[in-house]
This record gives structure tokens, sequence and C-alpha cells, in this order.
């Protein structure tokens, strides 16, 4: 019964961990199209530790879109933000 409890609490005490330090930001599903720099606002890059790299373009209505970050265009519209 001891040992139930501790490993309970490890659960837990990981469980808790977890959604203070982890990173939700990741990317599953992409945009397919391609978006002008002059709708984008600002990008958010997503996680390392994220299955495949990514971007979120922040558009001028507020939308987050989720876009491939070895994308050619993608790059372009980068660099356009950053200069």
């Amino acid at each position: 019964m001891r040992t139930a409890a501790i490993l309970l609490l490890c659960i837990l005490g990981a469980a808790l961990f977890c959604t203070v330090s982890c990173n939700n930001n990741c990317c599953f599903k992409f945009f397919p199209g391609t978006l002008s720099a002059s709708r984008v606002r600002s990008f958010i890059l997503t996680d390392d530790r994220c299955p495949k790299p990514g971007v979120v373009f922040v558009t001028r209505r507020n939308l987050n879109i989720c876009v491939e970050k070895n994308a050619t265009w993608v790059q372009e519209v980068l660099q356009t933000l950053v200069n």
C-alpha cells in the first residue's frame, strides 16, 4: 500500500512538473498554401523537441498558422520579418 502511494505521488509530481515546464508549442498539421509577408505580423518558432520543425505565423487578424520551417517561401517570409 505504501509503495503504491509513493508511486502515485511520483507520477502526479512528474505530471505537474511537465505542465509547468513542458512546451506545448508544436505543430501537427501544416498550412498547405503560402502567405505573403504583408499578411504576417509576427512569428513563433516551435520547440526543438517537437516531432516536426515548424513556425507559427501570427497574421494581422491574430490567426495562428502553422507552416513548415524548411519551406522556401517560409524562409523568405522570415527573412522579410527579421530585416
